[in-house]
């Protein structure tokens, strides 16, 4: 049985970019923008971090952790994008406590944080968010009805002396943090709130 816990294999120099979430369920929104970025970042992996919940959220009814883990590698189907539940096996519940434990591990790496343009309107929300800003370079992706609100979030504001144009992003993850920019293109209205609410179960 796969050890989903387990944090995958990271070599020096390598460009790899991390995308966290429950992932409940994953989706192909997921899978777009991870091609993306993928493509603007000239990156060569993804990982999908899937977390064993999200302190912001109630996480009542949450599905095990491998069982979205699985499905998520079903969804991913492809040979960059490496799906783990790291989190559990490293036993952090705050994704800056994570961040730290594998620029620590792994100090050769050039990991960027990849979140989508939702995420960055609450990203003030976040633990430890200004910290995260100076781990890792952030890569923020455009999802439907974000715009507007991105650009006037806190977060943005707080660092937009840091943001690197777009026609710049794929030196991003050499750059050192605090870097971050802002990837415009065609955009997924797909999300894991809406399938859940179609859905009696997540799977």
């Amino acid at each position: 049985m796969r050890d989903w816990t387990k944090i995958p294999p990271a070599l020096p120099g390598q460009r790899i970019g991390i995308l966290g979430g429950t992932f409940n369920p994953a989706h192909d929104g997921h899978r777009h923008i991870s091609l993306m970025a993928l493509r603007r970042l000239r990156l060569q992996k993804v990982w999908w971090m899937v977390t064993p919940g999200n302190p912001l959220k109630d996480n009542d009814g949450l599905p095990p952790l491998d069982q979205r883990a699985r499905y998520a590698e079903q969804i991913a189907n492809h040979p960059a994008i490496t799906v783990s539940g790291l989190e559990a096996g490293i036993r952090t519940r705050f994704t800056y406590d994570t961040l730290a434990v594998l620029t620590q591990r792994f100090p050769a790496t050039r990991f960027v944080w990849l979140m989508g343009a939702d995420n960055l309107v609450q990203f003030h929300r976040w633990q430890g968010w200004q910290e995260i800003a100076h781990l890792m370079p952030i890569a923020v992706i455009d999802r439907p009805g974000s715009s507007f609100a991105t650009r006037s979030s806190v977060a943005a504001q707080a660092l937009a002396r840091f943001r690197v144009r777009e026609a710049d992003a794929g030196v991003l993850p050499l750059m050192k943090a605090p870097a971050w920019t802002f990837l415009h293109g065609p955009r997924s209205d797909l999300s894991s709130t809406a399938i859940r609410a179609g859905r009696q179960q997540a799977f």
